[in-house]
């Protein structure tokens, strides 16, 4: 278990946005492309700080300096480049020389182009994680076509056994309706050792972060699993198409939670 003041050391987070996504089409970086008129990373910045994250490592690579100037006014924003992409391991562990001598502190990974994230989402992973302890806490979520997807897979009893992605699995495992969004919750210095012990020996040739919870577990570390991302923040965006609807759904949310608050306001301007 770890001291109760390094527990209160507010959480960073490691920003993913250093894909370029051809898809989209354009030459523009994919975590730019714009939800709700600002580009999708904004939304996870601004995720991030209302969960209380300290700061956000942005780990940038195609058209790296683009995104640097898109946030270069927000204090929160330091900047990593990842000049191959390796993979969403390799891609971590770029962060690692900025959390130097901080190992006890908590820190998100998450994707820059995940522009539906909820501080509440993270705001119950880092209660859970520093709560039981543990080195590596995943939200996961259950979603009717996972197609795509790392599967959270589990053992007889229904503990966390691994993340299985979606190029790798088997047919059986491609039938697991649960899957990892992306949203993890670590403790520093157990991720980057972890992440040493990282292979890429899977049909990408990459280096998967996903491959750290079973790492950490088989090390006899402590990893907590909750449901707890709802299933339409986890639409993803690769083509312009997703791109629409995904702006459709936050424009929308922000529109009731704008309401909500209006109606709050009157309602404590009629008790007065």
């Amino acid at each position: 278990m770890r001291s109760c003041d390094s527990s209160k050391l507010a959480p960073w987070a490691i920003l993913l946005a250093a894909g370029r996504g051809k898809r989209m089409g354009g030459d523009l970086p994919k975590v730019l492309h714009p939800v709700a008129g600002r580009p999708m990373l904004y939304w996870v910045v601004e995720a991030c700080k209302q969960a209380g994250v300290e700061k956000c490592v942005v780990v940038v690579g195609y058209k790296g300096e683009d995104v640097r100037q898109t946030l270069a006014n927000d204090p929160t924003c330091v900047f990593v480049d990842q000049p191959e992409q390796l993979g969403t391991g390799h891609a971590t562990k770029m962060a690692q020389p900025l959390l130097a001598g901080q190992e006890e502190r908590d820190v998100f990974v998450l994707a820059g182009d995940g522009p539906l994230i909820r501080a509440q989402t993270l705001g119950r992973m880092l209660e859970v994680h520093r709560r039981t302890g543990a080195a590596g806490t995943l939200a996961t979520s259950v979603i009717e076509d996972p197609t795509g997807y790392g599967r959270v897979v589990r053992d007889a009893q229904g503990r966390f056994s691994a993340i299985i992605e979606h190029k790798d699995a088997t047919a059986a495992q491609k039938q697991i309706r649960e899957i990892y969004p992306s949203y993890a919750c670590f403790r520093s210095g157990q991720l980057f050792a972890a992440l040493t012990k990282v292979r890429n020996e899977n049909s990408q040739g990459e280096y998967y972060l996903t491959e750290v919870p079973a790492i950490l577990q088989a090390d006899g570390q402590r990893v907590e699993v909750i449901d707890a991302v709802p299933p339409q923040d986890v639409l993803s965006i690769n083509t312009p198409q997703e791109l629409e609807v995904v702006d459709q759904i936050l424009r929308r949310r922000l529109a009731e939670d704008k309401a909500g608050g209006a109606k709050q306001g009157l309602a404590l301007k009629g008790a007065l």
